[in-house]
C-alpha cells in the first residue's frame, strides 16, 4: 500500500479515541476548491480535490477529519506533506477523528496539505482542527484553471491501490488529487478548483434522459454541485482558463434497460452553448478551453469533436470574450474501473493537455 510504503514521511492512523483536545488557532489556513467555511477555522470539503493547506513547525501534531453527510458513511482524503503525496486516508463514519502526524525529516517549516479525493455526491468531509504549531504564511497569487467535467475530471475509478475494481462502494477507487487535471495544475504551478460529478453530462446523463435527474448546466451555479440553490457557489475563484470535458454520459448507450433515446446533436450543441454564456457570466475574463473525452470510441469520438467545433463557431463573432480554443487527447484505452482512467493514464492526459495550456497561460 501506497500510505504503508511511505510511512517515513508521514504516519497517519485512526485514534480510537475521539475525546483529544484539538488546538483552536486563528492563524489563517489555506482553502482551495468549492469549500464551506464554518467557525473556528474549521471547513467542509465539498468538491473533488478541494483542500485545505497550512505550514507549521515541530514533527508532531494531530488534523481533525469527519466525513459528514445525510446518512453515515466512509470518505477519503488524499495527503501531501512538504510537497510529496503521501497517499490517501479513510474516515470512517461517526464523529470527528484524529489523525496524528509524525515528521522525520529535519526541516523546520513544513507544509500540510489536505485533499478531498472523493466527489460532491459522497458528502463533505469536515476539517475540524489541528494541534500542530502554526506558521503564518503568505499564498503567492498564480494563474488558475477551473476543470468542469464528469467522472473522468473528477478521478473516478482511477487508484486500485489498496482496492482492486468490482470491490468495496462505488467510490472506494476515488482519487481527485490524481485526476488529470490536479496532476497538470501542479506542472503549471497553478491554483484549480474542479466542478465534476460522475454520471453527468451537457443535456443528459449517463442513464437518465434528463428527467428524474439533474445535469451539470443544472447544478454548476450551486456550491454542492447538486440541485440545493439555497447555498450558492460564489465564484471568487476567477480562473485564468475554464476547461470544459462534458460529453461522454451524453453519448453514452445507458444501462440497456432504461429508455436510451439517439443522441440529439442539435440539444447537446445548443445547451452547451448555453452553459458556456453561464460560464462567462460569472467569469467574464478567462478563456475558455473545450475537451473531447478519452472514453467514447472513434465514431463517437467523431461525432462530439464534430459538436464541439460547432460550438465554437457559434462564439466565432464574440468581441468581447476570448476565442475558445478546442484540445482534443490521443485516444486510449482507460484502464481504470469502469473503463475509466487509472492513475498512469490521467498522468498521460496531464503529460498531454500541459504543453497546451501553458501555451495559452502564457499569451495571457
Amino acid at each position: 500500500m501506497i500510505f504503508k510504503k511511505k510511512i517515513l514521511f508521514l504516519l497517519l492512523y485512526l485514534s480510537l479515541s475521539c475525546s483529544a483536545q484539538v488546538h483552536e488557532t486563528r492563524l489563517p489556513f489555506h482553502y482551495s476548491g468549492r469549500v464551506e467555511h464554518l467557525t473556528d477555522n474549521k471547513v467542509l470539503l465539498i468538491g473533488s480535490a478541494s483542500s485545505v493547506s497550512f505550514y507549521f513547525e515541530g514533527n508532531y501534531g494531530e488534523i481533525s477529519l469527519q466525513s459528514v453527510d445525510s446518512y453515515e458513511h466512509h470518505n477519503y482524503v488524499s495527503i501531501e506533506l512538504d510537497g510529496e503525496y503521501i497517499g490517501r486516508v479513510r474516515i470512517e463514519k461517526g464523529a470527528v477523528q484524529h489523525f496524528p502526524i509524525t515528521v522525520t525529516n529535519k526541516n523546520k517549516k513544513h507544509h500540510l496539505a489536505i485533499y478531498k479525493a472523493t466527489e460532491a455526491v459522497n458528502g463533505a468531509i469536515l476539517f475540524a482542527g489541528t494541534t500542530v504549531k502554526l506558521i503564518k504564511s503568505t499564498t503567492p497569487e498564480r494563474k488558475k484553471i477551473e476543470f468542469i467535467g464528469d467522472s473522468i475530471t473528477c478521478g473516478f475509478g482511477n487508484d486500485t491501490a489498496e482496492m482492486p475494481c468490482g470491490t468495496g462502494d462505488w467510490y472506494d477507487q476515488h482519487n481527485a488529487y490524481l485526476a488529470y487535471g490536479p496532476v497538470a495544475s501542479r506542472a503549471l504551478n497553478v491554483d484549480f478548483v474542479l466542478s465534476a460529478v460522475s454520471g453527468f453530462g451537457m443535456y443528459r446523463n449517463w442513464n437518465d434522459e434528463h428527467k428524474d435527474e439533474a445535469i451539470i448546466p443544472d447544478v454548476y451555479e450551486n456550491l454542492y454541485l447538486n440541485k440545493d440553490n439555497s447555498k450558492p457557489y460564489d465564484f471568487a475563484f476567477q480562473p485564468d482558463l475554464v476547461s470544459i470535458c462534458l460529453g461522454t454520459n451524453d453519448l453514452s448507450d445507458g444501462d440497456g434497460k432504461k429508455e436510451r433515446l439517439p443522441f440529439d446533436e442539435d440539444k447537446y450543441v445548443s445547451n452547451y452553448i448555453n452553459f458556456i454564456k453561464t460560464v462567462y457570466e460569472h467569469t467574464p475574463n478567462t478563456r475558455i478551453v473545450l475537451l473531447n473525452s478519452p472514453m467514447v470510441d472513434k465514431d463517437r469520438n467523431i461525432t462530439v469533436v464534430r459538436c464541439l467545433k460547432k460550438v465554437i463557431n457559434a462564439f466565432e463573432n464574440d468581441t468581447q470574450n476570448k476565442a475558445i480554443a478546442l484540445f482534443e487527447f490521443q485516444p486510449m484505452k482507460p484502464n481504470g474501473c469502469g473503463s475509466h482512467p487509472d492513475i498512469a493514464d490521467d498522468k498521460i492526459m496531464a503529460d498531454q493537455l500541459t504543453p497546451f495550456f501553458k501555451k495559452l497561460l502564457n499569451e495571457k
